[in-house]
Parts: structure tokens; sequence; C-alpha cells
């Protein structure tokens, strides 16, 4: 039987009990991470966008090792933008100073609004963790 659990990294407890969702679930070595969001260390969305997606980058990251694993296991990765065009060059910036090669699939999606107020970009991930020690 695969091992399935919910990831709950320390601090995001209440996510899962107020709101009934695991900010990322691992089924064996596969990990599901729910969308993440950039937040300042006061909780809330920066008014700078690169400042913004740097931040979800670093959730997206605490996440993971969490659930024991890091950026580099990510084999699927999908952002959700509030305006897709203008929004692509300060996330690429991002998403290069945060993933390295091997490249993971990417899909970038246009959308109106996020659940998080002033969000631009959500990000969600597929990781596939190694089975080494």
């Amino acid at each position: 039987m695969t091992d399935r659990h919910p990831v709950i990294p320390p601090g995001h407890e209440s996510t899962y009990s107020r709101f009934g969702f695991a900010p990322a679930f691992r089924a064996g070595n596969t990990v599901y991470v729910s969308g993440v969001i950039g937040r300042g260390a006061d909780g809330k969305v920066p008014a700078d966008e690169a400042a913004e997606y740097a931040a979800a980058f670093e959730s997206l990251a605490v996440v993971l090792e969490a659930a024991g694993g890091s950026i580099a296991d990510i084999v699927e990765l999908v952002s959700y933008h509030v305006d897709l065009h203008a929004s692509l060059p300060a996330f690429m910036a991002a998403k290069s100073a945060a993933i390295r090669e091997p490249y993971p699939a990417w899909t970038a999606i246009g959308c109106t609004a996020l659940a998080a107020p002033g969000a631009r970009v959500e990000v969600r991930a597929v990781a596939v963790l190694s089975t080494d020690g």
C-alpha cells in the first residue's frame, strides 16, 4: 500500500483546519503542492511584483522541504497570473532564480482573480522525491 498523507509545514496548521485543504499531499514519492502565493513577512502580498514572485517560490520551497524534498524535485509547475502577459517577464526572472536545470514542465495560465486579495500570481507544483537514502 502506498504511504499517503497531508504535508503541513509548521505554521500552516490553521490552513488545514480552517480551510479544509493541505498545503501539499504526499503519495509515495510524489508530492502535490497546492497553490501558493507570495506573502511578505507581514503576511501581506508585497506591492512589488518581483518581491511577490520571489516570495511565492520561497513558500513553495518551504512546503516541499516539509515533505522531504526541494525545488529541484519539481517535475511540473503551473502558474496562474492575474495579468499573464504583463507579469511574465518578472515572473520568469523569479522562476529562473529559483529553478535550475533540468527544468520541469511548466504551464502559465491567465485568470481574472485569485483567492488572496491583491495577489498577482499563484504557483502549484508536482514533485517526485528521490528514493535514494
